[in-house]
């Protein structure tokens, strides 16, 4: 037992909320750090299966207070979706117990390690797990809390001996705010949780706050609005990595491990001004040397980019531009999930924004299929609202469009009178052109007209922050979790 363990075996943690892919990594870490983990979720997930056969703990299905368990040192730490009249909260309360938002455990877990945070609104979740299989081949063991599995075999979390922990760092929440961290990576800055930030300064003001956390180095997409967002001392220094060029101001001294001030901190700003687009992948130049990315998209090679500069200051320059070419994928990232029956080949993504709709879409093109299909369940009727005309441009990148219900995640639909998936019919028929765009509100009906639809050398392309991703692997006849 280390010394960061001690306190922790004496703490008991129940998780409302424990299914989602952010609270059930916590609970996997406060198990592993030695301390008593319950928890409850609306219905069983991925994660919350996996948590029981790990035996880290077996979730309650179901919110009631009756899952709390007895004690008076029972902490509450609850998910952002979960209101303040939840059942378990309001007993937690009634009882003079700890109520605590994740983003407190979550600091808690950041100071602990030397911890690489990466954050921006489209791209966290590749490249955070890029850089943990950076790390894992560079012979470093790394933990990590990721929004996602981050590779064939991996969870979405680990909990290790090791000096780092590689964070996927939320603005949803504003819980990137509450971090303790050595390098802050910044893939972009978009307006996409409209509930929580009520305008694009807003936003951008909450990512100016997140780079200022960064206590050893800042790496940044090399765009003006985002350098905009440092502080006038990080910006005297930016170091400016774009394909084989690299700013003088590489040779200055390195910054010191931890706390060196806003005036010591490194800052590197990375681009790829035209990578190479393979099907499947992409090449580019970075640093001098020859770069193979095997997952396709400009996008990624972006991704890919800013994982390597984090993977140089850790201190692997040497091996991390060979080790990124098998970087494979996340999970729900442009995932391969097989092939129908006729022969159309499947992949899921978690896309459920224009900007990463149309980058899939446009990632799928490169795989040159006879035609494309998009299936997209929106995700949250705010979103779809605010967003229908952008939305409808970017899924006419497809050759056919099929369109789903929303997921309501944490909304109502009651509260969003006339939103629906037949929102989005109308705003992508008025992009398509004519190409087909159908409305199939569940997955049962999509199912079926997609399984008269799909032939050999399709390229189906299932799309959406929900569980669209079931409707997915029913098409190539795999139902199981």
């Amino acid at each position: 037992m280390n010394d960061s363990q001690r306190p922790w075996m004496r703490r008991r943690l129940h998780f409302v909320g424990v299914g989602g892919a952010g609270m059930s990594g916590y609970a996997r870490a406060a198990h592993v750090l030695g301390a008593s983990v319950s928890g409850s979720d609306r219905a069983s997930s991925v994660h919350s299966e996996r948590l029981r056969d790990e035996g880290v703990l077996d979730a309650s299905i179901g919110h009631d207070a009756a899952n709390v368990p007895d004690g008076e040192d029972v902490e509450i730490v609850y998910s952002s979706a979960v209101p303040a009249d939840n059942p378990e909260r309001l007993a937690a309360r009634r009882r003079g117990l700890a109520d605590r938002p994740r983003a407190d455990l979550l600091a808690e877990l950041s100071a602990l390690r030397r911890t690489i945070a990466v954050a921006g609104a489209h791209g966290k979740t590749t490249t955070a797990s890029m850089i943990v299989h950076l790390l894992r081949e560079g012979g470093v063991d790394p933990g990590w809390l990721v929004g996602s599995s981050v590779g064939p075999g991996l969870a979405n979390s680990h909990w290790s001996e090791g000096e780092w922990l590689v964070i996927e760092a939320d603005e949803s929440d504003r819980s990137m705010l509450s971090l303790d961290v050595e390098i802050a990576l910044l893939t972009n800055v978009e307006l996409d949780h409209h509930a929580t930030f009520g305008s694009l300064e807003e936003l951008r003001e909450a990512f100016r706050e997140f780079l200022a956390l960064a206590q050893r180095a800042v790496v940044i997409w090399d765009r003006p609005d985002l350098l905009a967002l440092l502080s006038p001392a990080a910006a005297s220094g930016v170091v400016h990595v774009n394909g084989s060029d690299v700013d003088a101001v590489q040779d200055q001294p390195a910054p010191p491990a931890r706390g060196g001030g806003a005036g010591n901190v490194e800052v590197v700003a990375y681009d790829v001004p035209a990578p190479k687009l393979e099907p499947g992948g992409s090449r580019f130049r970075w640093r001098g040397g020859d770069v193979r990315v095997t997952v396709p998209g400009a996008h990624n090679a972006y991704n890919a980019a800013g994982a390597l500069e984090v993977a140089r200051l850790v201190g692997l320059a040497d091996s991390a531009p060979t080790a990124i070419a098998g970087f494979t994928g996340a999970a729900r990232r442009f995932q391969h999930l097989g092939a129908t029956a006729s022969g159309a080949l499947v992949i899921d993504d978690y896309a459920h924004h224009p900007t990463e709709v149309a980058a899939t879409l446009t990632a799928a093109r490169t795989l040159g299929p006879k035609r494309l299909i998009a299936v997209f369940q929106p995700h949250l009727y705010s979103r779809t609202a605010l967003l229908a005309d952008e939305f409808g441009a970017a899924l006419a990148i497809a050759d056919i469009i099929v369109l789903l219900d929303v997921y309501p995640a944490r909304e109502r639909a009651e509260d969003h009178p006339g939103i629906g998936g037949e929102t989005l019919v109308h705003s992508t028929a008025a992009h398509a052109q004519g190409r087909e765009v159908l409305w199939r509100a569940g997955f049962d009906e999509a199912q079926e007209a997609l399984g008269e639809l799909l032939e050999d050398g399709d390229l189906c392309v299932v799309m959406g922050a929900g569980d669209v991703d079931a409707l997915g692997r029913r098409l190539v006849g795999d139902d199981g979790l």
